[in-house]
């Protein structure tokens, strides 16, 4: 009489089981029914706008008062990391986790532009230089597309950074243009708008510091887990 063997499935419990384990290690647990928790929703905000509020104040402390290392965005940075190192703290999603660091970087990487506007909006003063050389940004400052004005002030003297706000394609050796500039030497020089002397600057970071509170909301709210509240209780 043969043997016949059998060949053992998975159940589909330990499958589902198994999926259900992979869905809350990338995505978080979000153990709960209905409306999230409100202490989670408070928890998750107040760690976004924290995070998003110290990437963009240690960015214009160093730029106001001329610490490199804070207005070229390494401390914010450090701030992403331990918004990071919280969230996997609490058990949040390693995807979110992954997106929110990439947002968190990208605000810091943008906050040293708008750092140096904000000191020169406050305390920048206007003068106008001399073109002495118009350069292709096509070709010198890799591919972007802006004409660089190399200028020197009233004195003669050349100042160090060349110059695209107002430098354009008509400009020519000789013509005049309106830079501000910093009287303290903490940030770089820059030209003048047509429209304003300095944008506004932190403008264009309310997106990014918005989509890190989001995220961050998000990642807080989805780490939820019923059998960690019910240790908790006990």
């Amino acid at each position: 009489m043969g043997l016949v063997r059998r060949t053992r499935r998975a159940s589909p419990s330990a499958a589902s089981h198994l999926m259900a384990h992979l869905r809350a290690t990338v995505w978080g647990p979000a153990e709960f029914v209905g409306l999230p928790p409100w202490r989670l929703v408070a928890e998750g905000l107040l760690a976004g706008i924290l995070t998003a509020g110290a990437v963009v104040g240690t960015t214009l402390y160093g730029a106001w008062t001329g610490r490199p290392s804070l207005a070229d965005g390494e401390g914010g940075l450090a701030c992403v990391v331990a918004l990071a190192l919280y969230l996997v703290s609490v058990g949040a999603g390693r995807a979110l986790v992954g997106i929110i660091v990439l947002l968190g970087v990208c605000l810091a990487l943008q906050a040293p532009q708008a750092a140096a506007g904000m000191v020169l909006a406050e305390r920048g003063r206007v003068q106008s230089v001399t073109v002495t050389s118009v350069e292709d940004g096509w070709a010198t400052d890799g591919g972007r597309g802006r004409y660089l004005c190399s200028v020197r002030d009233a004195d003669g003297m050349p100042l160090k950074v060349r110059i695209w706000r107002g430098c354009e394609q008509t400009t020519r050796p000789g013509d005049a243009l309106t830079v501000v500039y910093d009287p303290r030497g903490r940030v770089p020089t820059r030209g003048t708008e047509a429209e304003s002397i300095v944008p506004e600057p932190l403008r264009g970071l309310a997106p990014w510091a918005a989509a890190l509170v989001a995220g961050s909301l998000v990642a807080v709210v989805r780490s939820y887990r019923l059998s960690a509240h019910a240790d908790a209780r006990r």
